[in-house]
């Protein structure tokens, strides 16, 4: 089946006319379920009335019920809309932010309290041929979890892992899960761990819905939303997703179409670029680890990533132009002013600056220009793939060599492994991009080789939002595994992004 693509509403449940408008107006934008909330039995009885005015208008969408504190009111709603979505950190157990501490008697015994609570909602979601979501939040884990896992992605697995043990119990599978975290990292690393808690205790895994929650607007909800969602997309994880924006629903369908059109087409055609399979992971997928790099310049090592700026599709270069990555020039004072997010190098090409840069700013060009710059100590030379190896000269503080990651490039590898001034700029031409920079990246790992890598890509998409997709999802699935030491995008300049 495709990926679905969802919202919920956020509405008044009690309004029926303004939830049903706004559940239409997210059915015409695309969103294939809608998820309406339900505190309570009222709510929960009430989307009866919402049902059957969408259905009397025409529209048959499946209805997501959203559960939580009240299993009476998920009863009710299991009769009937198609779905209801539970959270197990709060179905059985209140949150009273308390430390306990359970014997393992103790604890089985809190498992048969949940066991007696949830088993009449499996039931009837069974008769009624009702699916059911175990959505786990990173933010609402129960103290029965907390005080025994801990504040973290094993114990997000784990309270679901209870809950869908009691299902698999009655014989009901119709199931999905969901690991939602405000963090894209701890999310992603929660979605990895429940697919291996699941193939390791079943031997199978359920379907799982995807999100980010709380992702905020704008561009920043979007970039962190594909950071999660896709990094776990383009693994082949996930079977719905929703995209949580404060906006209103119906503007985050668009997002996640732009995240799902990320993907292949067909099944199979992910291989586009041919490499060699790894026979084990020289990383773990369930912690945070940075990759060890040298340390070239302030790139690498223990260095926050850098930033790259492109400038190639500029004419000449003023000062007023680095007010898009960063800085501005006060004129009074002579002085340049930096923010906290600018740029630490940009990239001219074949162009030289005829003006002071500021303090912090590099300039990485092509070798050609570097050589005739390269008193200039502000200027560094990028070289492509092999080309560096038949330089006569090159920087004595940093090389950056520009290279394919699909390509063969062993005999580039083996010449640099020990030289510790090599940057390497990371790109990959094949249509699987991010993972072919992965297995790369992983090789490098693998064969002790210590240069830090940029991560370089480039987007031909036509508009800002795609575009942000497709930066966010391949280079953000790359950072979440420590393999980032900085990142250079790279863009149609007719499609200009806020920064």
């Amino acid at each position: 089946h495709p990926i679905r693509v969802q919202t919920m509403t956020t509405t008044d449940t009690m309004d029926t006319i303004a939830t049903v408008e706004q559940c239409i107006r997210c059915i015409e934008a695309g969103a294939e379920l809608v998820r309406i909330t339900a505190p309570s039995k009222k709510e929960a009885e009430h989307l009866q009335v919402i049902k059957d005015e969408l259905h009397k208008r025409g529209y048959t969408t499946p209805l997501v019920a959203d559960i939580h504190f009240t299993p009476n009111a998920a009863e009710i709603a299991a009769r009937i809309v198609e779905k209801v979505r539970v959270n197990p950190g709060n179905y059985v157990d209140k949150k009273k932010f308390e430390q306990i501490e359970y014997t393992d008697a103790e604890y089985a015994e809190e498992i048969e309290r949940i066991r007696e609570r949830f088993t009449p909602l499996v039931r009837i979601c069974k008769e009624h041929g009702t699916a059911m979501r175990i959505g786990t939040n990173h933010g609402s884990l129960s103290d029965r979890i907390m005080s025994r896992y801990g504040d973290t992605a094993i114990g997000m697995v784990e309270s679901a892992m209870e809950f869908l043990r009691i299902a698999r119990s009655e014989e009901y599978h119709n199931i999905i899960l969901s690991m939602k975290s405000s963090n894209p990292l701890v999310m992603v690393q929660a979605y990895r761990l429940l697919i291996q808690h699941m193939m390791d205790e079943f031997s199978e895994c359920y379907p799982l819905h995807l999100g980010v929650t709380e992702a905020g607007d704008g561009e920043d909800g979007r970039i962190k939303s594909a950071i999660g969602i896709g990094t776990l997309l383009q693994d082949g994880i996930g079977d719905t997703i929703r995209v949580s924006l404060t906006e209103d629903p119906e503007f985050e369908i668009p997002v996640c179409m732009d995240l799902v059109k990320e993907l292949p087409t067909t099944a199979g055609s992910t291989e586009d670029a041919k490499s060699e399979e790894l026979v084990k992971l020289p990383y773990t997928v369930f912690e945070y680890q940075k990759r060890k790099t040298n340390e070239v310049k302030n790139i690498g090592h223990k260095h926050v990533p850098v930033v790259i700026a492109d400038f190639m599709q500029h004419g000449e270069i003023l000062p007023a132009d680095l007010e898009t990555i960063g800085y501005s020039y006060n004129a009074a004072t002579d002085k340049w002013n930096i923010s906290d997010a600018a740029a630490d190098i940009i990239y001219t090409g074949k162009k030289s600056i005829s003006f002071n840069l500021p303090g912090t700013l590099s300039i990485l060009c092509d070798h050609t220009n570097w050589l005739s710059n390269r008193q200039n100590d502000k200027y560094f030379p990028l070289f492509q793939g092999n080309e560096f190896l038949i330089a006569e000269k090159k920087s004595p503080v940093a090389n950056f060599i520009a290279l394919d990651a699909g390509s063969d490039n062993s005999a580039l590898l083996g010449e640099i492994k020990d030289d510790p001034t090599i940057v390497l700029c990371v790109y990959a031409s094949a249509k699987n991009s991010m993972q072919v920079a992965r297995n790369f990246i992983s090789g490098l790992m693998m064969d002790g080789l210590h240069a830090p890598v940029i991560i370089a890509i480039e987007s031909k998409h036509p508009t800002v939002d795609e575009q942000l997709i497709h930066f966010s999802t391949n280079a953000g699935a790359l950072f979440l595994d420590g393999m980032g030491d900085g990142i250079w995008l790279m863009n149609d300049p007719s499609v200009m992004l806020d920064r």
